[in-house]
């Protein structure tokens, strides 16, 4: 039980993180690779700040999803913006686009191993204290508990978002056929730049509990981190809310296995063999969605 509980931990946060990733993807088609600096710039941010001004959890919380939403539309309306008024064809302009987000991504991460020098940095100074709850023989901290409902409750939101909201509605139809969605009065640009913001609090919201769950992360930990959600939706489909819910508990089932019964050095190992065996067998992921093609 122990296990199963770090596991869905882990999990949790891999959907945290995944989540905005996923569904950005699977609609306006950005593929951002600075999602995982975008993830520890946040945390990064939210470190000093404690350092001058002791927060509680909630606050650290909002600070880093204010910062990654920032750092994200900056990057849609500064680099994925200029590329595609470049070339409007997505499909031409996407190895661009990846390219871009592999940029914004050094940028950031150069700056937060010149001001940390790479030593690893927490939350210390910051007035939350984590207390330990004991269920009979299962120990589980307040923590994962945050963890576990603001994972869970922010996917049940974007999947009724998505599914009932108009908004979200015309956010899908942007994912199936970008120029009729045009037609009918949709504006991609700002519904690009609404779902970069909101993929962006969520890396931040999870680059805080991350730092808070393991004590400290360090400027790298965001590269690690955004191979793990890459395998998540790989796994689970591009662009599926439950896909990616189920993706992440997948893979962090797998890696806590792995770490416990033989080493951590594995971990990575088995997020690229589960991406290798679904791609083999299901090319779109559990959940993806067929591909429409149409003259």
């Amino acid at each position: 039980m122990e296990i199963l509980i770090n596991a869905v931990t882990l999990g949790s946060l891999y959907l945290l993180f995944a989540l905005g990733m996923s569904v950005a993807w699977g609609t306006i088609g950005i593929l951002n690779f600075a999602h995982g600096s975008t993830f520890m710039f946040s945390a990064m941010v939210a470190y000093y700040t404690v350092q001058m001004v002791a927060l509680p959890m909630w606050a650290m919380i909002l600070l880093g999803a204010a910062v990654g939403m920032v750092l994200s539309v900056l990057t849609q309306a500064l680099i994925f913006n200029f590329i595609l008024r470049r070339n409007p064809d997505l499909l031409k302009a996407e190895m661009q686009i990846v390219v871009g987000g592999i940029g914004a991504a050094s940028v950031l991460l150069a700056i937060a191993q010149h001001y940390t020098k790479s030593v690893p940095f927490g939350f210390s100074a910051s007035t939350f204290k984590t207390t330990t709850y004991q269920l009979g023989a299962i120990h589980i901290s307040n923590v994962q508990l945050v963890i576990l409902v603001a994972a869970f409750g922010l996917a049940g939101l974007a999947a009724w978002w998505l599914k009932s909201a108009r908004a979200g509605l015309a956010l899908r139809a942007i994912g199936v056929n970008p120029e009729v969605a045009s037609l009918m009065g949709v504006d991609r640009g700002r519904m690009a730049l609404g779902t970069m913001a909101a993929a962006g609090a969520l890396a931040g919201t999870a680059g805080i509990l991350l730092t808070y769950y393991l004590g400290s992360i360090a400027a790298e930990t965001g590269d690690s981190f955004l191979i793990s959600a890459f395998a998540a939706i790989i796994l689970g489909g591009i662009g599926s809310v439950i896909g990616v819910v189920v993706g992440s508990m997948i893979l962090a089932l797998a890696e806590t296995l792995v770490v416990t019964q033989l080493s951590g050095t594995w971990a990575s190992a088995v997020a690229f063999g589960l991406i290798f065996v679904v791609l083999l067998f299901l090319p779109r992921g559990i959940f993806g969605r067929k591909e429409v093609r149409r003259t």
